[in-house]
């Protein structure tokens, strides 16, 4: 294997081969990598800008930190409630992002020191196919290196999308990178769309004292969300002082020194207009195929995504595409996943598997917490199945109430001919926890016979999970 060259522009231009190349770090690229290289392949890593991809850096973790921030200072406010007296308490918004940065830095240096240990190349700087199995690797637009591989997997990721006009400018117009560094607790915050990262600014921000309001061009909150989910999830929010404005669309911001002027045409045809003094843009993503060669390859690009087959692999062969890149659900452990099952699938493991969509489960970390696996009611439904439901609300579960936080639900899917759990959907505490169980069944593919037969601990908040299985069996003991 080639010496570690992490300072590329040190180097002279060079061509070195490898095995696999891997292009872009992040929750796809680097767990592919790491994997290729416990399977044996000399493997080398093409990375920008910082290693762990957005997700680690301006994504998943630090809004983590951030929400956990939020969370303590709930908790705080309302310490009486658990017999606790808190006379005073003080938001510093620069430390709280401080600690975001910390965290994702520390992280940073985690994955770096994983890469070393398994003895993976790490090459600095910007991948660009050159076609026939080779790779350019450019800083600062300059090529300093060319490596060729019998194998090469894309894992560029996505990028927040920018709506025409509306444009994030960092200052009065945000989008995630921004809002994760603000200086500022807006008064008055307007977020523009109700998925994950949409709700979870708003819940973020309203939790610290903004005026949030929420618009959906939809007719829901978190739409891909079970639609009884949604609607709870809504009237939590609206509990908590959030405004929530569903089939709206934005038809234009006009900024001024007082503020942003937000036009909006409402579901009946009526216009409003909201003035802020802040927006943050949550529409949605799109995916980093610009300056990387694609034009010298067969493979195709549809809506921003990279089409792969089953095993991630384009039409040109030996060059492969994961993670956001390659299209929904845009989950950084979805994107892990495929860089296992792509690298397994090159290096001729037996049992390799393709991986179901209905398999991965989705969090939002808002408040209350969400969590979902496999199909809607709604979907099942409309997929032919005939269903059986079962519900538990966590104001019947002894541990929920023991925390102060019973509200919500959990709501189990399934068959009523074999008995398959078909979805699991919740709302309330710590359900972001809680889903893996269920993610669990359906990769074992059980059925409710099983999960009624698990011995579910008490007190844990898992024991409605038990409860909302109980009751699709019409056996429920406890609500």
């Amino acid at each position: 294997m080639a010496a570690q060259s992490k300072d590329l522009a040190k180097d002279p231009a060079k061509a070195l081969a490898f095995d696999l190349v891997v292009v872009g770090g992040g929750p796809g690229g680097y767990v592919a990598a790491i994997r290729a290289a416990q399977l044996g392949l000399d493997v080398a890593l093409v990375e920008r800008e910082h290693l762990g991809g957005i997700c680690l850096n301006w994504g998943c973790i630090p809004t983590k930190a951030l929400l956990r921030s939020a969370e303590v200072f709930h908790l705080a406010r309302t310490a009486d409630q658990y017999g606790l007296k808190i006379k005073e308490i003080e938001i510093d918004l620069s430390a709280i992002v401080q600690r975001s940065r910390k965290i994702a830095k520390q992280l940073n240096r985690g994955v770096g020191h994983l890469l070393k240990k398994n003895k993976v190349e790490v090459l600095t700087g910007h991948g660009r196919l050159l076609g026939k199995g080779r790779l350019a690797v450019e800083v600062d637009g300059a090529a300093v290196m060319e490596v060729g591989a019998k194998h090469i997997i894309l894992a560029t990721g996505a990028r927040a999308r920018d709506l025409p006009g509306m444009e994030a400018d960092g200052k009065q117009i945000w989008n995630y990178r921004h809002a994760l560094l603000a200086d500022t607790i807006p008064e008055n915050l307007l977020v523009v769309g109700s998925g994950a990262i949409g709700i979870e600014f708003a819940s973020f921000f309203n939790t610290l004292g903004s005026n949030v309001t929420v618009v959906e061009v939809l007719d829901r909150v978190l739409p891909v969300e079970d639609e009884e989910i949604s609607a709870l999830a809504r009237k939590a929010f609206e509990k908590l002082g959030m405004r929530l404005l569903t089939g709206v669309q934005v038809r234009g911001l006009e900024k001024a020194a007082a503020g942003i002027t937000a036009s909006l045409e409402l579901q009946d045809g009526k216009t409003e207009a909201i003035t802020v003094d802040r927006v943050i843009m949550a529409v949605g993503i799109v995916g980093n195929v610009e300056e990387l060669g694609l034009e010298k390859t067969k493979a195709k690009i549809d809506r921003t995504h990279v089409l792969v087959d089953q095993w991630l692999a384009t039409d040109e062969p030996g060059l492969y595409a994961i993670g956001d890149l390659a299209g929904p659900p845009w989950l950084a452990h979805k994107a892990s996943h495929e860089g296992v099952i792509c690298v397994e699938k090159i290096a001729g493991v037996a049992d390799v598997h393709p991986l179901n969509v209905m398999n991965v489960p989705g969090c939002t970390y808002c408040q209350p917490q969400i969590a979902s696996v496999g199909l809607t009611e709604a979907a099942a439904r409309a997929g032919g199945h005939k269903v059986r439901i079962g519900r538990f609300p966590f104001i019947g579960n002894g541990k929920a109430i023991a925390l102060g936080d019973p509200e919500g639900m959990i709501k189990t899917v399934f068959d009523e001919t074999s008995g398959e759990l078909l979805g699991a959907h919740m709302i309330g505490p710590e359900v972001t926890e809680l889903i893996q169980g269920f993610a669990v069944a359906r990769s074992l593919e059980s059925t409710e016979a099983e999960l009624l037969h698990t011995i579910f601990p008490h007190p844990t908040l898992s024991e409605a999970m038990h409860e909302s299985v109980l009751d699709a069996m019409g056996r429920g003991i406890h609500f």
